[in-house]
C-alpha cells in the first residue's frame, strides 16, 4: 500500500482578509503621490516632467525592491521580514510627510518603494497557504485587497489634503504601517525558508530563474507594458483633471478614482478562469479591451464620462492580465515562488516607471492626446508579443 499525501486545507477566511487589506494599505504607498502631484509642483516650485519623477522614484525602489529584498521571502521567516520591512516603511513615510526640499522627497519616496515590497512576500505567502485547486481564487482575492488599496489611495489622498495637507497623507500612512508590522507579527503562520543559501547565491539564483523559465520573461514583459500604460494614465490625469475645461479641486480628482474602483472587482474572476484554463484568451482579450481604452481616453479630454469608463477599462484590463500572470508563474517552482516572484514584479514595475516619466513627457509636450496616443500603444506591443510567442 502506498501512503497518501493529506490534503491542503484552506486558509481560514480572516487571514485571506488580513492578507488582502495588509496589502492593500502597502501598495497604497506606492500611490499617494499621484493624484497630488498638483500640488507637490506648487509646494516645491517644480514643473511636471519633474513631478512625476516622484512617482517614478517610488516605482524604481519597488523594482530595486523587488530584485533585492523579495528574493529574501524563500530565504527567511517571513513574519520576522514583514514587520522589519514595514518598520523601514514606516520610517521612509515620515521622511517623506517631514521633507524639507524636493531632492529628500525624492530619496524618500525611493525608499518607501523599495520597502512596500511587503506586498510581494505576502501574496507568495498566500498562494502557499492555498491548495493547488483554489490557488488562482485565493490569490485573486488577496490581490483585489491590492488593487482596491491602489484605487483607494487616490481617494484618500486627495480626500486628507484638500481638509488637511499632503504632508498628513503620509504620516497617517506610517502610523498604518507601524500598526500592521506589530499586527502582522503575532498574526501570520509561521512559514519555515525554503532555502538556506547565502544572499550572494539567493540573488544569482533569482536572475537565473529568468533564463531557465520563459513563461516568465514573456509574462513579465507583457505585464510591464500593461503597467507602463496604467501608470501613464493615472500620473497624467491629475493634470487633465485639474485644469480647464475640468478644473477640478483635489477632492475632485480623488473622487474621479473610484472609478476605477470597478475593475477590481474582476481580480476573483480572472483568478477562477485561470484555474479552469482559460488564462491565455483572458488575456488577450485584455490587451484589446486596454487599447481600445485608451481610444476612448483619446476622445475624452472634454468628457468627464468617457474618461471614467477608459478608467474602468484600463483597470480591469491591467488587473486581470496581473492575476492570471501570476497563476501561471507560480505553477513554475513551487520551492522558488518569492524569487520568481520578485522577477516577475520588478519588470513590472521599471515598465511602470518608465510609464510614469514617459507619461509626463507626454503630457507637457503634446497634452492628453500624446499620451493617449504613447499608452494605448503599450497593449498592442504586448498582444504582439503574445501572439508571436505562442506561434
Amino acid at each position: 500500500m502506498t501512503e497518501t499525501k493529506p490534503q491542503q486545507e484552506a486558509p481560514p477566511g480572516w487571514l485571506v482578509l488580513l492578507l488582502a487589506v495588509s496589502c492593500g494599505l502597502t501598495v497604497a504607498n506606492l500611490y499617494y503621490a499621484q493624484p497630488l502631484l498638483a500640488e507637490l509642483r506648487h509646494t516645491f516650485g517644480v514643473g511636471e516632467a519633474a513631478a512625476g519623477g516622484i512617482v517614478t522614484a517610488t516605482q524604481i525602489g519597488y523594482a530595486a525592491g523587488m530584485l533585492l529584498l523579495v528574493p529574501l521571502g524563500d530565504r527567511l521567516e517571513n513574519r520576522t521580514l514583514v514587520s522589519s520591512l514595514l518598520a523601514v516603511t514606516c520610517a521612509g513615510l515620515v521622511g517623506t510627510g517631514f521633507a524639507p526640499g524636493f531632492a529628500v522627497l525624492l530619496l524618500a519616496s525611493l525608499l518607501v518603494g523599495a520597502t512596500s515590497v511587503v506586498v510581494q512576500i505576502l501574496i507568495p505567502f498566500a498562494a502557499d497557504l492555498a491548495p493547488d485547486a483554489i490557488r488562482g481564487r485565493i490569490v485573486g482575492r488577496v490581490v483585489s485587497g491590492l488593487v482596491f488599496g491602489i484605487l483607494l489611495s487616490r481617494v484618500i489622498a486627495s480626500l486628507l489634503a484638500e481638509v488637511t495637507s499632503w504632508r498628513v497623507v503620509f504620516l497617517i500612512s506610517a502610523v498604518a504601517m507601524a500598526v500592521l508590522a506589530v499586527v502582522l507579527r503575532f498574526s501570520l503562520p509561521k512559514r519555515a525558508p525554503k532555502t538556506d543559501v547565502g544572499y550572494g547565491q539567493l540573488i544569482r539564483s533569482t536572475l537565473a530563474m529568468v533564463r531557465k523559465h520563459p513563461a516568465l520573461r514573456h509574462r513579465a514583459l507583457f505585464q510591464s507594458a500593461m503597467y507602463g500604460a496604467f501608470s501613464a494614465f493615472w500620473t497624467t490625469i491629475a493634470f487633465v483633471l485639474t485644469a480647464p475645461p475640468f478644473n477640478y479641486s483635489q477632492l475632485g480628482v480623488g473622487l474621479f478614482a473610484l472609478a476605477g474602483a470597478g475593475g477590481a472587482l474582476i481580480a476573483p474572476l480572472a483568478g477562477r478562469w485561470a484555474d479552469h484554463g482559460h488564462g491565455a484568451r483572458l488575456t488577450t482579450t485584455a490587451f484589446i479591451v486596454c487599447a481600445a481604452a485608451f481610444a476612448v481616453a483619446g476622445l475624452g479630454a472634454h468628457s468627464v464620462i468617457l474618461l471614467a469608463i477608459a478608467a474602468i477599462a484600463i483597470d480591469a484590463a491591467v488587473q486581470a492580465t496581473l492575476v492570471v500572470g501570476q497563476h501561471t508563474i507560480y505553477q513554475l517552482d513551487p520551492s522558488a515562488r518569492a524569487r520568481i516572484n520578485s522577477i516577475y514584479l520588478a519588470t513590472f514595475f521599471v515598465g511602470g516607471a518608465i510609464g510614469s516619466q514617459a507619461g509626463s513627457i507626454a503630457y507637457h509636450l503634446g497634452g492628453w492626446t500624446a499620451v493617449a496616443v504613447f499608452a494605448g500603444v503599450l497593449p498592442l506591443l504586448a498582444l504582439a508579443g503574445m501572439t508571436r510567442t505562442r506561434r
